[in-house]
């Protein structure tokens, strides 16, 4: 897919979360040409009523300056240090980052700031800036998670047409932990009858066991409008048999129940206590602990 790349300056970095599990979180491009048919962003793009069907991804805001603001709001005396998820809600290694750089900037200015910070990603680009994250970690908690929901690559090319295999994001998180970086997996979502059969969860958790992951999770796929038909056009066209499935599953909800969502989530962390997915970097890189860091700022 070609899209349009927009470049358009940002008035501010960090974003306030409400409603997840973090507080903050910054992404350098608005927009993502990776194409996941059951991207959640797409109801959040619906709510503010623009394209979340096919159009979604033509269109990639480039926050020009973003870098420039982020260290302005690092610098603020009202800012307590607190962790910024990066890429929450676009991928900041899309293609775009090979040109623009941006993310590679707002991660210095991190390690400048010793400011905590944790990036998702399914971009293997990410290896690029090792140096910078290494540089990172040894000034304040940084850790990345590689979405890898499968390693089936039937289900990849039919949900995720646009990102890299499965298995180059994880020689890329290999890469990082050799480092060591702190990198895990998180496998989602997990596609109820498409992706989440026994035999597909533990070829994941092998595979993330066998690339050094220093953890692994997993969550099950989520239906807001505007992803909601999305996702339910491409499954019609890819898998019509688990049409039906698929309403019923969802029907007059957007998130499963914890009926339908537990034993999934049971069943990788035992075969991740099977196999042994641990933190088991050689080299594990962390800042130094807070009264030598006081010893420093004096």
């Amino acid at each position: 897919m070609r899209a349009e790349y927009r470049e358009e300056p940002c008035r501010s970095a960090l974003n306030a979360v409400k409603g997840m599990a973090f507080k903050w979180s910054l992404n350098p491009y608005m927009g993502c040409v990776h194409q996941c048919t059951f991207c959640y962003v797409r109801a959040f793009e619906r709510r503010a009523d623009r394209p979340f069907d096919d159009r979604y991804g033509r269109a990639i805001r480039v926050k020009t300056n973003v870098v420039k603001v982020l260290r302005r709001e690092l610098a603020r005396a009202s800012w307590d240090g607190e962790t910024v998820v990066v890429g929450a809600a676009t991928d900041p290694y899309q293609p775009a980052e090979g040109r623009y750089r941006l993310t590679r900037g707002c991660l210095a200015a991190f390690a400048e700031a010793r400011n905590p910070f944790s990036i998702i990603t399914r971009g293997p680009l990410i290896v690029r800036d090792v140096d910078v994250l290494v540089e990172a970690a040894r000034r304040a908690d940084v850790s990345v998670t590689f979405s890898v929901p499968t390693v089936d690559m039937e289900v990849w090319r039919k949900t995720e047409p646009g990102t890299a295999p499965p298995r180059q994001r994880l020689r890329a998180l290999s890469r990082l932990v050799e480092a060591g970086v702190k990198a895990s997996v998180g496998m989602a979502p997990l596609l109820p009858g498409i992706s989440d059969r026994p035999e597909q969860l533990a070829e994941v958790v092998r595979a993330a066991r066998d690339a050094g992951a220093c953890g692994i999770w997993a969550n099950v796929l989520f239906l807001r409008p505007g992803t909601r038909e999305h996702f339910l056009e491409n499954l019609a066209r890819d898998w019509p048999e688990e049409l039906d499935r698929y309403e019923r599953l969802y029907a007059g909800r957007a998130y499963l129940g914890a009926e339908e969502t537990k034993p999934r989530r049971a069943a990788v962390a035992e075969l991740a206590r099977e196999v042994g997915i641990a933190d088991r970097r050689r080299l594990k890189l962390a800042p130094p602990a807070e009264s030598e860091q006081l010893a420093l700022a004096v």
